[in-house]
């Protein structure tokens, strides 16, 4: 019996995987039967795809169990609409996660800046009298950095038991200290607390001092990138050097020396504790604003001493020590600025940057310690001497005294300047008297000529040999003689004969060289000069000290003082004398320091000008011309120089000699600055010879009476 299927329609799909299968057992027999035998086969990798759609089907019973259901099914009351135990885990580690990846985005992304605050690195220079006592600052920031090596170590943790005494150990950040402070700023509106010492340093040297929760997190972040990269000990050193203190100071240095006039490294704990209560507000802290502010300060002072103790940094029975607060100077130590200080300053400044090498940019970065070798004794004797005579001139002359310019300046024979007055004020007058070459030096010029005919000798014929000279030598000393050439007299370009004046026309006939210097008789050195040789005579005058550039035509009047040096430069010209003929450059600063670390200098030029024996005799004729016109002072100062100096032109008028191995150069004349610069006739504003104003000022200034 046959039985009949019906004839269905073709199922395709049917037929497709019934063919797929097929095709799938037929090729895998194949496969099988074309394997070689020991060879394995490899399994195929699952993609990505896969995988991930795997990995949601395995978590996703989980998943869907954490999908908060709202009521939840089963409860009852309020716990219907509380999430379950794992949904709140859920929640916190999902806002862990996203917090720790925003932290480390914002860690990676936040760059230290390169440059710093302008007032993070501006600092000023300050300036020390020649006995280490501060002189002068420039620059518009009081700050002076100290490497930390010169900071004491208990200054260092007065200040860390202050503001952070776990600075060694933290991370730079303070995790509680920052949500405090942003708890603060939430609830409170303030932001103050919350900063580890790294965060204030960053705050100081790269941030603005905004309080926002911003920049509060950018302080953070840059705070913990810096503790990563520098030492703890270079963070301490830069917040010690950049922090606020008040009274104008940034640093631990300038503090010191505002509160108790001493250097960082001169502080003891107590003091130091002082210091750091000044950290947490300048306003609140410093005693000598308020007793409210004296009562604060006490208080955190002791406070500070003990927490030193705690934290194992001072021994108890040292600070048992520490009973009575050390009082602050009530006002920072002043600086004399605006009058002759800024004349010191000036020429300081001009020769340390030339000394050292330093670009203008450079020095006006700051930072350096100046030590001039300025005398303050001397510096305030000169000034004084200078300031009697303007108000006796203002009284007797007080025509004449509105345009009287006083230049001084008193130089050691090793080249040290010791003081100068420049003017009655540098706001005032902005060029210093000291240093201009605006006058001549007339007869105090003569020293040179003389000094340099005995070192050279003489020449009466052109092509002859040089005769040596003495200070026996006699020359003409009458008024009104001929300059005389080997070929005959001297015709100046107006075709006018030039002929030799002494002051008051007087005659002294035939006269020695050592006799015509010591009464300043002119004539015998104007052809003393011509006979050296013009050229011989300036060039031991440069070589003692003046400038060539203070010299003019070479013609016989040379010889009476045609140059116009400054008052420091004939100072240091009658210095070399002193110094047995050996002429040290002039020089201002001694040494420079910056942030500790000493600066080279290059050493002040010094050289051979004279030999000693000619620097002897001339200095035996400036003895005997101070005797002759000062024979009372004299007899006190038996090795005292000096020598008056006039013009024909009654233009200037000088007095330069030398006590005690300094020499000084007063000069008095007359300019009015708001019509030109050329002098104008004293009008016995100089005084006479016997009672010279000049004189006067130099020997009030070297206390000879």
């Amino acid at each position: 019996m046959q039985l009949k299927v019906p004839v269905l329609p073709p199922d395709e799909t049917v037929q497709l995987r019934t063919v797929g299968a097929e095709l799938s057992r037929t090729g895998e027999r194949d496969t099988r039967q074309s394997r070689t035998p020991g060879h394995r086969r490899k399994a195929t990798r699952p993609s990505a795809l896969s995988r991930l759609r795997a990995a949601v089907a395995l978590w996703a019973p989980h998943l869907r169990r954490l999908r908060p259901r709202y009521p939840r099914p089963g409860r009852t009351g309020w716990r219907r609409w509380m999430p379950s135990w794992r949904q709140w885990l859920g929640a916190a580690l999902t806002f862990l996660g996203v917090t720790t990846a925003a932290l480390t985005v914002a860690y990676a992304a936040t760059d230290i800046p390169k440059n710093l605050n302008s007032y993070a690195t501006q600092q000023d220079n300050v300036y020390f009298w020649s006995d280490g006592t501060p002189m002068a600052r420039t620059g518009w920031v009081r700050r002076q950095d100290m490497p930390l090596k010169d900071i004491p170590e208990d200054v260092r943790w007065a200040v860390l038991a202050a503001e952070n005494a776990s600075f060694y150990s933290d991370p730079g950040i303070s995790l509680s200290g920052i949500t405090r402070a942003v708890w603060r700023t939430f609830g409170e509106g303030d932001t103050q607390g919350g900063s580890t010492i790294t965060q204030q340093y960053v705050k100081n040297v790269y941030l603005n001092q905004d309080r926002s929760v911003g920049r509060k997190f950018t302080e953070a972040m840059l705070a913990l990138k810096l503790d990563n990269r520098m030492s703890k000990n270079d963070i301490l050193e830069g917040y010690l050097n950049t922090s606020w203190f008040g009274r104008g100071t940034y640093g631990m240095q300038r503090a010191a020396q505002a509160y108790y006039g001493k250097d960082v490294g001169e502080l003891n704990v107590s003091e130091a504790a002082v210091l750091a209560s000044l950290l947490k507000g300048a306003a609140l802290y410093d005693p000598a604003l308020s007793k409210a502010n004296h009562a604060r300060a006490v208080e955190r002072w002791s406070w500070i001493l003990d927490r030193m103790v705690d934290i194992g940094r001072l021994p108890a029975s040292e600070r048992a020590k520490y009973r009575q607060f050390p009082e602050p100077l009530k006002q920072a130590r002043g600086y004399d600025t605006g009058k002759q200080s800024d004349y010191l300053v000036e020429l300081a400044a001009q020769y340390a940057k030339k000394a050292a090498h330093l670009t203008d940019k450079q020095f006006d970065l700051g930072g350096y310690q100046i030590y001039t070798t300025f005398d303050r004794k001397r510096e305030t004797a000169l000034t004084d001497a200078v300031t009697k005579a303007r108000k006796q001139a203002g009284k007797e002359h007080p025509g004449a005294a509105r345009t009287a310019h006083y230049g001084a300046a008193s130089v050691a024979a090793d080249g040290r300047i010791l003081a100068v007055y420049g003017g009655p004020d540098h706001r005032e007058q902005g060029y210093n008297e000291s240093n201009a070459t605006t006058v001549r030096a007339g007869s105090a010029f003569l020293p040179f000529v003389y000094a340099s005919a005995l070192q050279n000798g003489v020449r009466k014929t052109r092509d002859g040999a040089a005769t040596e000279v003495t200070p026996q030598t006699l020359y003409d000393g009458d008024d009104g003689v001929p300059v005389m050439t080997p070929e005959g007299p001297y015709w100046d370009r107006g075709g006018k004969q030039v002929v030799a004046r002494n002051d008051g026309g007087q005659d002294y006939g035939r006269i020695s060289l050592h006799k015509a210097l010591a009464l300043s008789v002119n004539t015998p050195f104007m052809q003393l000069g011509m006979d050296t040789g013009l050229d011989k005579v300036r060039r031991t005058a440069e070589a003692a000290g003046l400038l060539a550039s203070s010299f003019g035509p070479q013609v016989p009047a040379l010889s009476l003082g045609s140059a116009t040096p400054s008052a420091i430069r004939m100072a240091s010209g009658y210095a070399t004398f002193a110094a047995a003929g050996t002429h040290v450059e002039p020089y201002s600063v001694s040494r420079i320091t910056r942030n500790g670390s000493r600066v080279k200098l290059a050493k002040p030029a010094s050289r051979r000008a004279v030999a000693a024996k000619v620097a002897e005799q001339v200095q035996s004729a400036l003895r005997d011309a101070f005797a002759f016109a000062r024979p009372a002072t004299a007899a006190s100062a038996p090795r005292a120089t000096g020598k008056a100096g006039t013009t024909q032109d009654d233009t200037a008028a000088w007095y330069v000699g030398t006590a005690s191995a300094v020499s000084t150069a007063v000069v008095a004349y007359r300019i009015d600055l708001t019509k030109s610069l050329e002098p104008l006739p004293l009008k016995g504003l100089a005084g006479t010879p016997a009672d010279s104003v000049p004189y006067d000022i130099w020997s009030g200034a070297l206390g000879l009476g």
